[in-house]
């Protein structure tokens, strides 16, 4: 399956669905460094760091128009109130972020209360004018809260339904991009985050429809260096 794929995606178009990413607690302003010095040299698509470095990592990008920043919302927990979603959302904007990726509220998801769940992420959509990403945290759901919270999701106005944040310590599966896929169809575009680390994992993913890939640094530039080395090999197209 991996060769077929191959022949669809070019190691560049590879990188342009993936967002690259330090975030976790103990990434350092160095390694934001790097994750910009990648994101120049592979053409990566979105990066990301923590909200402190955000305004660092805009400053190392700003003569790159064609790599975005990301921010964070609500991460990595979901608990935060609204207002501080908001409030969060709204600070990054003025710094400059071209994305905003929200935790939902996992909590009152799994206390079956969807209105409050939608009117979360419904707030965050309506006061950023830029696309957004709901992070389901699926590591913690059932497959049913799966499908309820990429619906709710896509009812809120997400550009992306996304299924995890990478904290939580259990790797997104092929399977529940084929959930979310089955539950929202074209509605919302589908971004996998957590356990993605291996080239084949990333087109399988991208076969059952997923088109945007949270990655953290050394896996990215690993992902796609074997790529390159498959397309020398001839196993992918070179347009």
């Amino acid at each position: 399956m991996e060769n077929t794929m191959l022949k669809t995606f070019t190691p560049r178009s590879i990188a342009q669905m993936i967002d690259i990413s330090a975030v976790r607690a103990d990434a350092t302003l160095d390694e934001v460094g790097r994750v910009a010095e990648a994101a120049k040299a592979y053409g990566f698509i979105c990066a990301f760091a923590m909200p402190c470095f955000t305004g660092e990592l805009i400053r190392l990008l700003k003569d790159r128009n064609d790599i975005m920043v990301g921010g964070r919302a609500g991460f990595p927990s979901g608990a935060d109130t609204t207002e501080t979603k908001v409030a969060a959302a709204r600070q990054l904007l003025s710094l400059g972020v071209n994305e905003i990726d929200m935790v939902i509220n996992i909590g009152a998801l799994k206390s079956g209360k969807f209105d409050r769940v939608r009117d979360d992420i419904r707030a965050v959509v309506e006061v950023c004018g830029v696309p957004v990403k709901s992070i389901l945290e699926v590591a913690y759901l059932t497959d049913d809260e799966i499908r309820r919270a990429s619906t709710l999701a896509v009812e809120a106005g997400v550009a992306f339904v996304k299924t995890g944040t990478g904290w939580a310590g259990k790797p997104t599966t092929v399977e529940t991009i084929r959930i979310i896929k089955g539950e929202i169809g074209d509605a919302a575009r589908i971004k996998a985050a957590g356990g993605v680390r291996e080239l084949s994992t990333l087109l399988e993913m991208a076969e059952a429809g997923c088109s945007r890939f949270g990655i953290g640094l050394n896996s990215a530039i690993r992902i796609v260096e074997e790529a390159k080395a498959l397309q020398k090999a001839g196993a992918c197209e070179t347009r």
